[in-house]
Formats: C-alpha cells, structure tokens, sequence
C-alpha cells in the first residue's frame, strides 16, 4: 500500500492495540465478504461517498487503484451515486476521486478535460463579433 496517511500513522503509534485490533477487524471482514480485493475496494468507495467522508473517499481511491481499478471505474463508482446520492453529494464525491486522480496524474482525462475540448469546439465556429445568437 501507498504511504499511509499522517492522522492514521500516529494513532498507530500512540495507540498500537488498538490500530492491530482495526487491523484485525479490516482483514476478517475482508475475508468474510468473500470480495477479490478490487471489488472490495470500489464498494468501500462508494459507501465512502455515500457517507460523505472526504478522507475515506481519498484512501479507498488510491486503494482502488493500487488494487488494479482504472480511472473510469472509479469515476464510474462516484457517478453510479447521481439516482441515489443526488446530484450535489455525487459532485463531491466525483471531485474527491479526482483530487486523487489528479495528484496521480491522471486527472487530464477526466470530466473537465472533456468541458475543455468542448468549450475550444465551440468557439471555433463563431464569427468574429458574434454573440452567439441566431436570428
């Protein structure tokens, strides 16, 4: 796993029992699911992003894609939430995914590159002084 996170790493060290039983607890539930490891981290995901916890959002991402998940599968995660999350929490949750996409490099091809290409598109076709209007 990619460097553990800095509040996570010092409850480990002033709290060891308590970081090995969490340990613990995370690889039995694991197992007891019975999910391959990618799997299991794209639901983790998306409970994340349902729960509305930024820094869960952030470590499941990573650990998604550590675990073999493209860019667009959890991309997908974070959309598969607009019917049942609403469109504003599926907006956070999308731009958490991206922070970590981004800081990985690979936030070039996600939504907003694709606004981008579309904006460029359109100004091509404009005259000159136009408004845009027909008529």
């Amino acid at each position: 796993m990619s460097k553990l996170p800095g509040p996570y790493s010092r409850f480990i060290e002033q709290f060891p029992s308590c970081g090995a039983g969490y340990e613990k607890l995370a690889n039995v539930s694991r197992e007891a699911a019975g999910f391959e490891t990618r799997d299991a981290e794209l639901l983790k995901l998306a409970l994340a992003i349902g729960s509305r916890l930024e820094g869960a959002v952030h470590s499941h991402t990573r650990r998604a894609r550590e675990a073999g998940a493209s860019a667009a599968d959890v991309r997908g995660v974070a959309i598969l939430g607009l019917t049942t999350l609403g469109f504003p929490q599926t907006m956070m949750g999308l731009s958490w995914v991206e922070d970590v996409l981004r800081d990985e490099g690979d936030g070039a091809s996600g939504p907003a590159a694709g606004r981008k290409k579309e904006k460029k598109a359109g100004k091509k076709g404009k005259k000159k002084g136009s408004k845009g209007r027909k008529g």
